[in-house]
C-alpha cells in the first residue's frame, strides 16, 4: 500500500525499512498520510483506524512517525480484532 502512495510521486524505488520515517525519509506530507489511511481502512475492512492512531500522537511524534511504528499499530489492531 505504501508503494502505491509512493508510486504517485515517482518514489516507487524508495528503500522502505522499519525505521524509515514518513516525513524525513519519504517526504510524505499529511495529505499523503490521509491517502494511506484510506487504503489501510479499506484493505482491512475498517479494522485499522489510522485517523484515531494519529489523533493520539503529539505533533513531534507524527513528524517522526516510522514505518515500524505504523506496522506495530496495524498488527495490534488486527490482533485485538482477531482475539475478540
Amino acid at each position: 500500500m505504501l508503494r502505491e502512495v509512493l508510486g504517485e510521486y515517482g518514489l516507487d524505488d524508495a528503500v522502505i525499512e522499519m525505521d524509515t520515517k514518513f516525513h524525513e525519509d519519504l517526504e510524505l506530507e499529511s495529505i499523503d498520510l490521509v491517502a494511506l489511511s484510506g487504503q489501510l481502512e479499506q484493505h482491512y475492512d475498517g479494522r485499522v483506524n489510522f485517523a484515531e492512531f494519529i489523533a493520539d500522537l503529539e505533533l513531534d511524534e507524527i513528524i517522526e512517525l516510522t514505518v515500524g511504528r505504523l506496522v506495530d499499530y496495524v498488527v495490534s489492531c488486527l490482533t485485538s480484532v482477531g482475539g475478540r
